[in-house]
């Protein structure tokens, strides 16, 4: 049976990071599923259409290319704020969790974050967590991220957009950001990176452990 360890929240609250420290830790594969939707607004944006727009979102979603996760234009302010959008439509999620779920499968075991992992994507998860952290404490990551790759926003920008993303993802009527009742929240607000994979190890290590024999 392969184990799956799904790890959700918020934008910029270190989930992304945790989910590739415990890959790494546990020998499993790891896979951004927001990457899949970034994707998808990269090809929206190369076919000069509006990621406002499901058809133009979702000719995008069936044409992505999975091997192109590395383009370092993914993780551009511009491209997260249109992969906000275009995951908003049920058309977009639908055609992408079939991916999702095959790559769930892959043996000994897989990391997959983002936004409904635990909820939709893989209820059955083994281990879920759910990474929050204070918006001001996420924008400000976020502009360090953004600073370091030679972009240079107003870090107010990055938390109106914070805000905005937030509000999306809790507010979309299909697959909402919320934990599953069975997550465990990690509230990242205070904690350097080594202090919260500790802490998120810990609670999968537990999960693990609980799990029945055989």
């Amino acid at each position: 049976m392969s184990v799956v360890i799904a790890v959700d929240g918020t934008a910029a609250s270190g989930k992304g990071t945790l989910a590739k420290k415990l890959a790494a830790h546990f020998g499993f594969h790891h896979l951004d599923s927001g990457s899949l939707y970034r994707l998808v607004a990269l090809g929206v944006a190369e076919a000069g259409a509006d990621p406002a727009k499901e058809a133009d979102a979702l000719a995008a979603a069936r044409a992505i290319d999975p091997s192109r996760a590395g383009d370092p234009r993914l993780r551009s302010a511009e491209i997260g704020s249109a992969a906000s959008l275009v995951s908003v439509f049920p058309a977009v999620r639908s055609t992408l969790l079939d991916y999702q779920r095959s790559f769930a499968r892959r043996g000994p075991g897989a990391v997959i974050d983002g936004r409904d992992i635990g909820t939709v994507v893989c209820p059955d998860a083994q281990a879920k967590l759910f990474i929050d952290a204070a918006p001001e404490v996420r924008a400000h990551r976020r502009w360090l991220e953004l600073k370091g790759q030679g972009a240079a926003p107003e870090e107010s920008a990055v938390l109106k957009d914070i805000a905005e993303r937030d509000a999306r993802d809790r507010g979309r009527a299909t697959a909402p950001l919320r934990p599953a009742p069975d997550a465990v929240l990690l509230d990242t607000t205070h904690l350097d990176i080594d202090a919260a994979f500790q802490a998120a190890l810990d609670i999968v290590e537990a999960r693990l452990k609980a799990l029945p024999r055989g």
